[in-house]
């Protein structure tokens, strides 16, 4: 219909031949061109010089190529007041896109000009065809849409950059291409002659050359081979083992060339919206996409093809955007995301399901969320509510518990001290009662000691200069030593960024190359994510204290991991009846031959392997879960065996071995992390991130050392009620007694009033974030009206 009304408004009495070609060899055009002659086509067009010819037997004979010739299946002038012209038009078209699978050509005899037609999905010009569009298309997970270079990863593999130049701090002509280097310097000194040409800067660091000039250092020129073009050769010669050797040094994963990292196949990059493929949409900030969608404008058809899907689309942004992610893109990916967002996505589509009378359970949806978008959370749980749903909610925020309509209270402690329930009813009720930790913290009879042994630090300070990864967009980030730091800002605002890969990453490094810090007062970057750290010289070590589990396996206890274990063996093995035996300490472990239980190989379950199904595990018959032999059950200290002192928890273990002080140490240091309740026996696996992360905290208070630290928590807060932060709290604090720095990435008001010393980040997240709002203490913060944290502290000051 599009081609013919295209020619029907051409003007009156213009002529025109309707022509298609076929595709064939020269050995079968001639049959072809026979066959036509059934369908009562007797004329060609030659391409050459537009003559007509008659498939007469002398014409069909002739060697002719199919590319040289058009099929002539209609001649007519445009007569608009003739019946019938549209129908025949119509009709020669259709038979036309018949005959030459989908591609037709119309000669303007009046003009003397080609237009050429297709009902596939190619360009006209270059005829290149793409694949017709449909949902698989779009969709790195399937074969018709992932790139066939790199199967849909965005990645392949080829020579890596951080590889090839691994201090981009360095200029070319100093040496910043690692292969140019020794035997190949004849390839530098090429690129240092047509520098000047192509206006590469040689003098400069690499990492602050122009894409343009990169791309030449890489791709070449015609009078220059490039990176690239001096690994072509290497590969061309690979037959020599030091060819080899090299290229194998240089190779890692890179960025897919033909898809350039979208993973998308080119048929998918090539269709367009409002002038925007799916690749460029997938890199917009949430906020910025959700407008774009909006300012989409359709007309009466397009609205009938696509109207429920774009507001479908509008809806699931806005509940993103509501609940604080604008910041996220799409192309993210998902071993990226910290829990929080991970758990607000999870409940954006559980909202966006629209479903009504389901019972939805969230667990701790605050963590990792600013108090600025704590009310944004609460909205959308409203929503859930409102849709006729019920919502039961685990969480320790007081702002979240005061929007519940209904508050149940576990306790009164935690472990086997709990699983009571000590309140049941309204927020205003529960402020009114003192039957819980949590009613009493929350009505001010209890309170976190938020000014508590205070310091200015120790006059030392660490300074980041000039950090530019992701959404970093600082100068300098100076950090005083010796004292309570707390890095806050709202989520995607550059926190992690700047003190997980930046600050530890790169200290963490150079530790391990250099076995210490000390000796090391200035740190340059070498992927280009900062210009240099200074003042590492002024910390002994560095650590980062995160929630990622202390085992995997059923074999890591607490007891275990914390070392205690190995002195509670020792008092065994120091026992009458163990002497007797001949049983040493090793006797008493679960981790090698002896004592232990072979049958589970001291894990107290077995593990049933199924062939179609998932694998089950089962508690071992044979020691009931112990661990242990039975035998091992002869050796009692004060009438309790091993596998007894294991089924302790640590408040009951400190009283059992409160002579003991090698043991009695570490068990009061657990208990003072607020972990008094856990197992000593407990599988780790059975930890949450909080209490893996205290546990990890115990060991640190524990060890007695001159040396001064840099301990990085991130979110520590995670999982705690007030009761254990005001616990975690005074560990924090002993920690900077001992001469360490602490570090704390986090959002709760407690923490964040209790340190003494704030850098916020902001103002929001992703793109418009990544600055320093402010350095100061929380009292300054606090009067800080551009910082959303400030607004959040001076609230948090006048309600306690």
């Amino acid at each position: 219909d599009m081609i013919v009304d295209s020619l029907i408004h051409l003007e009156e009495g213009t002529k025109l031949f309707i022509l298609f070609q076929f595709e064939s060899t020269t050995k079968d055009c001639i049959t072809k061109l026979e066959a036509l002659k059934d369908f009562g086509l007797y004329r060609i067009l030659m391409v050459k010089d537009n003559s007509i010819l008659d498939l007469t037997e002398d014409t069909i004979k002739k060697k002719i190529k199919p590319e040289e010739f058009y099929i002539i299946l209609d001649r007519l002038a445009l007569r608009l007041d003739e019946e019938g012209i549209k129908t025949r038009l119509t009709d020669s078209v259709e038979s036309a896109l018949s005959h030459g699978n989908g591609k037709i050509t119309i000669y303007n005899q009046t003009t003397e000009t080609f237009s050429k037609f297709s009902s596939l999905y190619e360009c006209n010009t270059c005829e290149i065809i793409y694949q017709v569009p449909e949902p698989k298309l779009f969709s790195f997970n399937t074969p018709q849409g992932a790139c066939p270079m790199c199967q849909g990863f965005g990645l392949t593999t080829g020579f890596d950059e951080s590889l090839v130049v691994p201090d981009r701090t360095i200029s070319l002509r100093r040496g910043a291409i690692m292969p140019f280097k020794g035997a190949s310097q004849s390839y530098l000194r090429d690129l240092i002659k047509i520098a000047p040409k192509f206006d590469i800067e040689l003098d400069i660091p690499y990492n602050k050359l122009s894409e343009e000039s990169k791309r030449i250092v890489w791709e070449g020129t015609h009078i220059y081979e490039g990176i690239n073009g001096f690994f072509k050769e290497l590969e061309e010669k690979s037959y020599k083992v030091q060819n080899r050797v090299l290229l194998s040094r240089y190779k890692g994963y890179t960025l897919c060339k033909s898809c350039h990292g979208s993973r998308l196949r080119t048929s998918a990059r090539q269709v367009f919206i409002n002038g925007k493929n799916i690749p460029e949409l997938l890199k917009e900030p949430l906020n910025q996409l959700l407008e774009f969608f909006k300012t989409i404008k359709l007309n009466e058809y397009q609205e009938k093809v696509a109207g429920i899907i774009l507001n479908e689309i509008k809806w699931r942004l806005q509940l993103l955007v509501d609940i604080g992610l604008e910041y996220l893109t799409l192309e993210r990916t998902s071993h990226t995301l910290s829990g929080g967002e991970a758990q607000r996505i999870n409940l954006s589509t559980a909202i966006g399901s629209s479903l009504v009378g389901t019972l939805y359970v969230l667990d701790e949806p605050s963590i990792g969320l600013h108090q600025k978008d704590s009310q944004r959370l609460l909205n959308i749980i409203f929503k859930l509510r409102n849709l006729g749903n019920t919502v039961i909610v685990v969480e320790h925020d007081p702002e979240i518990m005061s929007g519940a309509d209904y508050i149940i209270d576990m306790g009164p402690k935690a472990g086997e001290h709990g699983g009571e329930i000590i309140f049941k009813g309204t927020y205003d009720e529960l402020l009114s009662s003192n039957t819980s930790l949590t009613s009493k913290y929350l009505n001010g009879s209890l309170k976190v000691d938020i000014k508590n042994k205070k310091t200015t630090g120790n006059g030392e300070f660490i300074k980041i200069i000039e950090p530019r990864k992701n959404n970093l967009k600082l100068d300098e980030m100076k950090m005083p030593l010796g004292c309570l730091v707390t890095i806050t800002g709202v989520s995607g605002s550059g926190k992690s960024t700047l003190i997980s890969d930046i600050l530890y990453t790169n200290l963490h490094k150079n530790q391990n190359l250099f076995g210490g810090l000390s000796g090391l007062h200035e740190i340059k970057s070498s992927d280009g994510s900062f210009d240099r750290i200074e003042g590492a010289n002024n910390i002994d070590y560095i650590e980062l204290v995160d929630q990622t589990p202390i085992g995997r396996t059923l074999r890591s206890t607490p007891a275990t991991f914390t070392k205690v274990f190995d002195f509670i063996r020792d008092v065994f093995a120091n026992t009458q009846a163990a002497k007797q035996f001949g049983w040493k300490s090793g006797y008493f472990s679960f981790n090698i031959l002896g004592g232990r239980c072979e049958v589970c190989q001291g894990e107290g379950y077995e593990t049933v392997e199924m062939q179609f199904l998932s694998d089950v595990t089962l508690l071992c018959e044979t020691c009931k879960g112990s661990r242990y032999k039975r035998e091992i059950n002869n050796v009692l200290l004060n009438g309790k065996s091993i596998i007894d002192v294991l089924n302790m928890n640590v408040d009951e273990a400190c009283l059992f071995f409160k002579d003991q002080k090698r043991i009695s140490s570490k068990l009061e240091i657990m208990k003072e992390v607020g972990l008094g309740y856990i197992k000593l026996g407990q599988p780790s696996t059975n930890l949450s991130g909080g209490e893996a992360q205290r546990l990890k905290l115990a060991n640190y208070l524990e060890v007695t050392s001159s040396k001064k630290g840099l301990f990085i928590f991130d979110e520590p807060t995670t999982g705690l009620h007030l009761d254990d932060i005001a616990k975690l709290l005074i560990c924090f604090r002993r920690l900077v007694e001992k001469g360490n720095s602490v570090v704390l990435i986090e959002h709760n008001m407690h923490l964040i009033a209790a340190s003494d010393w704030i850098i916020d980040l902001g103002p929001d997240g992703g793109n418009k974030g990544g600055e320093i709002i402010a350095s100061s203490t929380p009292e300054k913060l606090a009067s800080n009206k551009k910082s959303y944290t400030g607004i959040a502290l001076k609230k948090f000051y006048k309600e306690i």
